[in-house]
């Protein structure tokens, strides 16, 4: 195995707290290491950037921003525990997930079931809900971010896209300039592909729209030779329809899919919540006959109420034995309480 400068540079950095074993994934951005916190006796995930940012981001703002992202708790977020510097190299310590991160797996099996794929979109959907209602935006969600453990999915890398996204409009820093990638194209909403740093919740929902996408295509909606190929069909060109790709999707998750991978944030679903639902089955749907027409209504319920109506006039006279009452809110099925509360 050939030498690691970082890795033996951080070993001696923190050798009195961790003791760093093997590497564990490596991006352009970062290195992470599996270690042993020593205080603890517990495995960890140290994830070491590379030491040419330390410059661009700097150390005490660094630590501030990701301990921030640490305040997060949720069984679909991988917790943080700390945020340092050693020996000029920026790293933080997160818990250790075993398992595979969503990449491995779609790099293993290709395009995902459907089950499978929409309850991955759920726990992350999930994540992201909680991290926005608590002024946490993630900015670069894409497969290498979920991780896979025990059935279920875990969000990791919370604060970092924002500090490197932040930097980004340094001077002689552009998009794939100095080693530091500003997000995932791939994944990128089209206002953060233009470099508006005002990005909100949906910027995060177009990036999970994106993954829903390659779980069940394959690949992501956009690919391109290059960064730039690949940011100007973000900004310009429409998505190829899912069904095209995968004839028999149901159909609701093709419509889904184009609201949230839209290009204006105003056009896609306002929170992560209103996106995942959006995957689910629609509810079955029933004909009404009312005042005004024929009317399809989704039934929540199992059991469906027959109403009887005026139609037009002359009046509809009920059978012998039943009484019309007025239009409101009652009890379906058998039992129960009237939707007025009082009885």
């Amino acid at each position: 195995m050939p030498a690691d400068p970082l890795f033996d540079r951080l070993a001696r950095a923190l050798a009195d707290r961790y003791t760093l074993e093997r590497e564990l994934g490596r991006g352009g951005m970062a290195t992470v290491y599996l270690g042993t916190d020593l205080k603890l006796e517990r495995r960890v995930a140290i994830k070491a950037l590379a030491p040419t940012t330390r410059a661009y981001l700097g150390s005490d703002r660094f630590q501030r921003e990701v301990l921030l992202a640490a305040q997060l708790s949720h069984p679909h977020i991988v917790p943080l525990f700390e945020a340092d510097e050693a020996d000029g190299i920026l790293f933080y310590v997160m818990e250790y997930v075993e398992g595979e991160s969503l990449r491995d797996r779609l790099m293993r099996e290709g395009p995902l079931p459907v089950a499978d794929a929409l309850r991955i979109a759920a726990e992350v959907g999930d994540a992201l809900q909680y991290a926005h209602e608590n002024g946490v935006i993630h900015r670069d969600i894409k497969p290498e971010n979920i991780l896979l453990s025990r059935g279920h999915a875990m969000v990791s890398d919370f604060g970092v896209a924002k500090l490197m996204e932040e930097r980004g409009s340094t001077p002689g820093w552009t998009l794939t300039g100095g080693g530091i990638a500003v997000g995932t194209v791939e994944y990128m909403s089209p206002e953060q592909a233009s470099g508006d740093k005002r990005v909100d919740a949906r910027s995060d929902v177009y990036a999970l729209a994106a993954v829903v996408y390659e779980m069940l295509a394959g690949e992501p909606p956009f690919t391109g030779p290059n960064a730039q190929a690949i940011v100007a069909r973000v900004r310009g060109d429409a998505p190829r329809a899912i069904r095209t790709v995968r004839p028999g999707l149901p159909v609701h998750l093709e419509g889904a899919l184009a609201r949230g991978l839209a290009k204006l944030p105003g056009d896609r679903p306002r929170t992560a919540r209103t996106f995942v639902e959006s995957l689910a089955v629609p509810a079955p749907k029933r004909l009404l006959v009312t005042a005004r027409g024929l009317t399809w209504v989704a039934l929540g319920g199992g059991a469906a109420v027959v109403a009887w109506m005026l139609w037009r006039k002359p009046a509809l006279k009920p059978p012998a034995g039943m009484v019309l009452v007025p239009a409101g809110v009652y009890p379906i099925g058998g039992g129960g309480v009237s939707g007025n509360g009082n009885g």
